[in-house]
């Protein structure tokens, strides 16, 4: 078997173990050098999210080769004597995913690399253009786009409209900073997009209440030209938003199949009404919002809401209590950033109606013990993080500290610590705690006691397998670190972090 998919006789199979390391990038490099087939399929995947990587901007230079006589010739008008060799692909076409923020990001850096001598905003305007039309005429289908919008060129426009390839298979589309942008291109780009999208299943606006008619008009018409929207995330920009001019109205469309709602800083409007006719509606996230009147959208019988997020709103806790009784039974994931000065209360009501939970991820003001009970009652929770802002007396750290450790469930597999005063304690949590946890993240590993009780927590249990670091930058003692990594793995937060 092994020795057919390394000669390329399973075709299939070898794409989809190297489509599994899409975000390695030095071990699909590594791949691309085995041999000339595994290079023609690995090339594809290396080069459908360039822009992702974390690593230098040269590969633009690639790019350039694709380029026609006259548009070489202008690069070396501004000081770009690049050796045009031939090349065995057309790198564009690859592309499949496209943030124009990290586009700019790169060009910006690549040019620095140069060392041009040359006015720095004409020249990166021209070169985001000019590799955006090459993308839009090489052939390429996009899958996700997020438009930090730019002020392109009119040849653009007509290129996206001859080459309605680009935007045929798009299906995750994000529409930034349309207010930086002139409303007539902006118009215009919309346009295209509402004719040629039909496919998208995620969709985020930012919306500012004074877009215009034409551009609201647009907007409206790219949800309602959707087959199966299944996620729309709205962020409010400028401020707390009141009028929406049919935009929200417009999920009408989308009722059957809309399953995941996210809103930052959004006001109660008559509008939002619409969602209450969204029975597949499963997640529903609401953000940075000054009234809790949004809640009320859930209080219906009808719904199938398992994840539910209220972060850095104005807290109201008997609406939120309400909403807990109404759907509690079916929450599965909750994130809950509580500021308000009724805890206990929601407390009692997390632990009486919210029983079946698996990922919490909760932040209070206070750390009391009727937390430790909420969190033990739950039997099925496998992730859990964790934010208090509040200081323990010091004759209570070591109990509080003990009591968390047992009363975690034995179903707990991941749990971050975030900036608890538990860090300071973990030697303590760790030899108290008897839950089979395989991810742990802390804050740092900057002493021996730490690193000790991890690795007897990792001989005790058997069960730890990574451990991340929200300073892992700082970690520069290599014999800890050493030490440690003899029985676990040490990564950044980042890599390893769950989204409840």
């Amino acid at each position: 078997m092994a020795s057919k998919i390394f000669m390329g006789d399973i075709p299939e199979l070898l794409e989809n173990i190297l489509i599994n390391l899409n975000n390695e990038f030095y071990s699909l490099y590594s791949c691309a050098l085995v041999n000339r087939y595994w290079c023609k399929i690995t090339i594809p995947i290396l080069w459908k999210n360039p822009f992702s990587f974390n690593k230098n901007s040269l590969f633009i230079s690639q790019y350039f080769l694709s380029l026609d006589e006259n548009e070489k010739s202008v690069l070396k008008e501004y000081g770009i004597n690049i050796k045009f060799p031939d090349t065995l692909f057309n790198y564009a076409r690859f592309l499949k995913v496209l943030d124009l923020s990290s586009l700019e990001s790169k060009v910006k850096k690549w040019i620095e690399f140069q060392h041009i001598c040359w006015y720095y905003s004409p020249l990166c305007y021209y070169i985001i253009n000019l590799l955006f039309k090459l993308f839009v005429e090489s052939g390429a289908t996009l899958h996700k786009l997020n438009i930090y919008f730019h002020e392109f060129k009119p040849e653009i426009y007509y290129s996206l409209e001859r080459n309605e390839q680009f935007f045929s298979q798009l299906q995750d589309l994000s529409l930034r900073g349309i207010s930086d942008y002139s409303i007539e291109n902006a118009t215009i780009l919309l346009k295209i997009l509402a004719k040629n999208v039909t496919k998208i299943s995620a969709l985020e606006l930012e919306y500012y209440y004074d877009y215009g008619s034409e551009v609201n008009h647009a907007l409206t018409n790219i949800i309602k030209s959707q087959e199966q929207l299944r996620k729309f995330t709205l962020v409010s920009g400028g401020g707390i938003t009141i009028e929406y001019f049919g935009i929200i109205s417009a999920l009408e469309s989308q009722k059957k199949s809309l399953q995941e709602v996210i809103l930052e800083n959004s006001a109660d409007n008559a509008e939002f009404k619409v969602l209450m006719n969204c029975k597949n509606l499963e997640t529903f996230r609401i953000k940075y919002c000054k009234k809790m009147k949004l809640l009320k959208i859930l209080d219906t019988s009808h719904y199938k809401i398992n994840t539910l997020e209220i972060t850095d709103c104005l807290n109201d806790t008997p609406s939120i209590i309400q909403i807990l009784e109404k759907i509690g039974l079916l929450l599965q994931r909750l994130k809950l950033d509580f500021n308000g000065h009724e805890t206990l209360l929601l407390l009692k009501a997390l632990k009486s109606f919210c029983p079946n939970i698996t990922h919490l991820d909760i932040s209070l003001i206070e750390f009391p013990t009727q937390l430790l009970e909420f969190i033990g009652s739950l039997q099925k929770l496998q992730f859990l993080t964790l934010w208090h802002y509040d200081c323990i007396p010091k004759e209570e750290i070591k109990i509080r500290v003990n009591q968390f450790a047992e009363i975690l469930p034995l179903t707990l597999q991941y749990i971050d610590l975030g900036n608890t005063w538990l860090n300071l304690y973990i030697d303590i949590w760790l030899n108290n705690c008897y839950a089979p946890l395989k991810s742990l993240l802390v804050d740092s590993l900057n002493n021996e006691k730490k690193a000790n009780a991890i690795i007897e927590f990792c001989i005790r249990k058997r069960t730890l397998k990574y451990v991340g670091l929200s300073n892992y930058s700082s970690l520069d003692d290599d014999d800890i670190k050493k030490e440690v990594e003899g029985y676990v793995t040490l990564v950044p937060s980042k890599d390893i972090i769950v989204i409840c």
